[in-house]
């Protein structure tokens, strides 16, 4: 049952039921602008909330925030265990603390261990997205398992982290595997994703042939093998790593408890910008979609009180336009081309690889695990539309839902018996843009 993240991008919730009993996996949130302001969406869980005592646990498959972002703002109306993985529990503990909300029941899960709630025995296996530790779910209950992809990419040489346990996989196709549920973010996409590997070598290129001026990299604060790879390029071009941007400390530093991201010897403090020559300089930022009050929108306004980019200066936006912030992006490239910057985005090269799977990366996956159905979820109608036409080519029956929609997986191929309560809620005070109560959407 998906509550968030079908028919659209972002505010991942599905549920899934079995014998009176609900698990939850992912609870994340979305944005929406209006009159200028960005507000932050979240599913209507009141499904949820009436049936939490039935509800035996929140799982979260990876550290974005359309996965988790809404957990704190829903764990009051749940109460139900939330399980993580390391890395993501740390996020969710520092994100518990800034929002200075009332502790969470917060487990860290143990990735190579089963995990037993109710009618619903998890496994985890290791799938390589743009974060660590993400993970896809096996949910074997007594009448079958579904494989919950969550997302994912097939990357062998993702520079940080794991990569995608193709064993895990295929040994899963022994189960019976009832449907699988999977990513359709780039199911429009004929060719797989490239390597982050692939891209470092690029960058490396690119940002040496910069020139003599400062160079600027912004980049989602949450891929932290991206990070990792452009401090090291910067160390390699004699330049110093210069982390900015509130969510992109707060990510390296969870990375470092986490064992995934060593100090890097040349990375200075904002603080100490003025004192080197520009062609000394390297930084790294927040705000690829142009967010209003990040670090890269206050460099473009002139604001920031530690760092000012001018004329002979390159800025390099390393991620993707994503669908609705275009007008965003636009202004914030204006501005820097405004002051003299050079801009590059990925619509003037390569600085960019995707962390989803293109239609060959689907195809690798459902060899492998052999599922009897396909449900696309996390996608626009446009992408899980495409997602089914590729399923159906390989002889997988398909069902394309929708938000609220209650699908039958078991028996038969999969139907929909019934629609639910849904919508969206927007997030009250700072963080949702303007202050009041919450109010639920309709979904459209």
């Amino acid at each position: 049952m998906p509550l968030g993240g079908s028919g659209e991008i972002g505010m991942n919730l599905n549920l899934y039921g079995h014998d009176g009993r609900w698990l939850m996996i992912d609870c994340g949130i979305t944005f929406e602008q209006e009159a200028g302001v960005t507000h932050v969406l979240m599913p209507n869980v009141r499904f949820a909330h009436k049936r939490r005592k039935q509800l035996e646990g929140l799982v979260i498959t990876h550290a974005h925030e359309d996965h988790l972002g809404a957990v704190v703002h829903t764990w009051e109306k749940l109460r139900c265990p939330v399980y993580a993985t390391p890395f993501a529990a740390t996020i969710l503990r520092r994100k518990v603390a800034e929002a200075h909300a009332d502790e969470i029941d917060l487990r860290v899960i143990d990735r190579d261990a089963p995990l037993r709630l109710g009618p619903f025995t998890l496994r985890f296996v290791d799938v390589t997205h743009s974060t660590v530790e993400s993970q896809a779910i096996l949910v074997g209950t007594p009448v079958g398992t579904v494989l919950h992809t969550g997302d994912f990419k097939l990357d062998d040489d993702p520079l940080v982290g794991a990569t995608t346990d193709y064993e895990a996989l295929a040994a899963a196709a022994d189960g019976d595997i009832v449907a699988a549920v999977s990513d359709s973010t780039n199911a429009t996409k004929a060719v797989s994703s490239r390597s982050e590997a692939e891209l470092r070598d690029a960058l490396v290129q690119r940002l040496d042939a910069a020139g003599p001026g400062r160079i600027a990299v912004a980049c989602f604060s949450s891929n932290i093998a991206r990070i990792d790879a452009l401090a090291k390029i910067a160390e390699q071009l004699d330049r110093h790593p210069v982390l900015l941007g509130r969510s992109i400390r707060r990510m390296v530093g969870a990375a470092r408890g986490c064992d995934y991201l060593p100090p890097w010897d040349a990375e200075i403090d904002a603080r100490d910008f003025g004192f080197l020559p520009p062609s000394k300089l390297m930084l790294i930022c927040t705000g690829t979609q142009g967010e209003p009050g990040s670090a890269m929108d206050r460099i473009a306004r002139g604001d920031h009180r530690d760092v000012t980019l001018e004329r002979g200066d390159q800025v390099v936006f390393s991620s993707k336009i994503i669908p609705g912030n275009e007008d965003n992006i636009a202004r914030l490239h204006s501005q820097l081309r405004g002051r003299g910057v050079e801009v590059v985005s990925e619509k003037e090269g390569f600085v960019h690889v995707s962390g989803h799977p293109g239609r060959p990366e689907l195809q690798r996956v459902y060899e492998l695990a052999r599922p009897r159905s396909v449900i696309p979820v996390h996608g626009e109608a446009r992408h899980m539309t495409a997602h089914a036409e590729l399923a159906e080519s390989m002889g997988l029956p398909t069902l394309v839902p929708f938000n609220g929609a209650v699908v039958q997986l078991v028996p038969g191929p999969p139907k929909v018996l019934d629609t639910v309560e849904h919508g969206r809620v927007r997030v009250p005070g700072r963080e949702g843009g303007r202050r009041g109560r919450q109010r639920p959407h309709r979904a459209r």
